[in-house]
């Protein structure tokens, strides 16, 4: 059995990455698994832990720090963000194609861990406009003016990193969007069992 692509899906905050990826996830046919990703966060609402993320405590976390047990890890607004290393190992020794939807400086630190013929897929989803993006952040009513703000000036200085990835896509409608990524994905699938 081949082991899994690892398919890392990153953009600013706000771009619609976690609904995207629900739709391309629909489709059964990639094999795909979600990496979920630790956090030191408390759950938004409706948010279950080991389903939406894996939330654990500011020691827990700077401990696996401490033994480079994460594929990648943040802070942002006061909490940690990580990838668990041997969950997504693990998954891909099973043969599954984990999906990784990160922020841009977790990515970063995948992308720099894995040449492209390890099977890494990387993809950036960009928002049709900065109004746009703004818009959606602010249509969450979750946060904060001063976080908004935050959010949208490290908006900016993340979309000037798309060069950094394989594939730039623009999330202009969220249909399109996870069609032209689960293509993406089919075709990398392809390529890799012909070689």
């Amino acid at each position: 059995m081949k082991k899994g692509l690892l398919i890392v899906l990153s953009g600013p905050s706000g771009v619609g990455k976690g609904t995207v990826r629900k739709l391309v996830f629909e489709d059964e046919s990639l094999n795909l698994a979600y990496s979920i990703s630790m956090t030191t966060r408390s759950p938004r609402n409706g948010e279950e832990d080991g389903k939406d993320y894996f939330f654990v405590s500011k020691e827990y976390f700077e401990k696996a720090i401490e033994n480079n047990e994460l594929l990648e890890h943040a802070r942002f607004v006061g909490n940690y963000y990580g990838t668990p290393k041997a969950y997504v190992e693990k998954l891909r020794e099973e043969g599954k194609n984990v999906f990784l939807e990160i922020e841009v400086e977790g990515a970063k630190q995948v992308l720099s861990q894995y040449e492209e013929d390890d099977g890494v897929l990387s993809i950036f989803l960009l928002p049709p406009s900065l109004e746009e993006l703004e818009k959606r952040i602010r249509g969450r009513r979750s946060e904060p003016e001063d976080i908004i703000q935050e959010r949208l000036g490290k908006a900016k200085r993340e979309m000037g990193l798309k060069d950094n990835y394989q594939y730039n896509l623009v999330n202009d409608s969220i249909e399109s969007a996870s069609e032209k990524i689960k293509n993406i994905i089919r075709s990398k699938i392809f390529a890799r069992k012909d070689s």
